[in-house]
């Protein structure tokens, strides 16, 4: 299996993730997510990430073998943001290419509630002028647990 994992200050290729993992028909899909800052109903003026480096890299690399071996997977493509971004911007891709379409969506899905959670990035938003120090949503720490439950404590760490 090929893996492209990344931290990077700058804006993201949109179309790198679908060249990288096409591997000439052997996965018979590959999908991929793309976050972004929101809006936040006009409230949010900028978000800022930070991270821990090569933790984080690591840790999306552990993240990624689980996906891997639960779903037999033939590529994976982590690339994050750190920085400051405005509104719109990419923030995250997570691509995955296999056999057949759900393992590629499950493990899609799995690789990016768990990094939400797990992955040492500290996020802060400028409201008002004034930066705030945001934390996980209860609903991301409830999506990573309903996968990690199903691991049956082989988390990654």
């Amino acid at each position: 299996m090929k893996v492209h994992i990344a931290i990077q200050e700058d804006p993201l290729e949109r179309a790198a993730a679908q060249a990288w993992l096409h591997d000439q028909g052997l996965s018979g899909a590959i999908v991929q997510f793309s976050g972004h800052v929101r809006d936040e109903k006009g409230r949010v003026e900028a978000l800022h990430l930070e991270h821990y480096p090569g933790m984080t890299e690591r840790l999306l690399g552990t993240i990624v073998e689980h996906s891997a071996a639960r779903w037999h997977l033939n590529g994976a493509w982590v690339v994050h943001r750190v920085g400051t971004m405005t509104q719109g911007d990419e923030i995250v891709q997570v691509a995955v290419s296999a056999e057949h379409r759900q393992a590629a969506f499950d493990a899609c899905a799995y690789i990016m509630d768990v990094l939400k959670t797990r992955a040492p990035f500290w996020k802060k938003e400028l409201i008002d002028g004034q930066w705030h120090w945001v934390e996980a949503r209860e609903s991301d720490v409830l999506a990573a647990a309903a996968w990690l439950a199903e691991t049956q404590g082989h988390e990654p760490r």
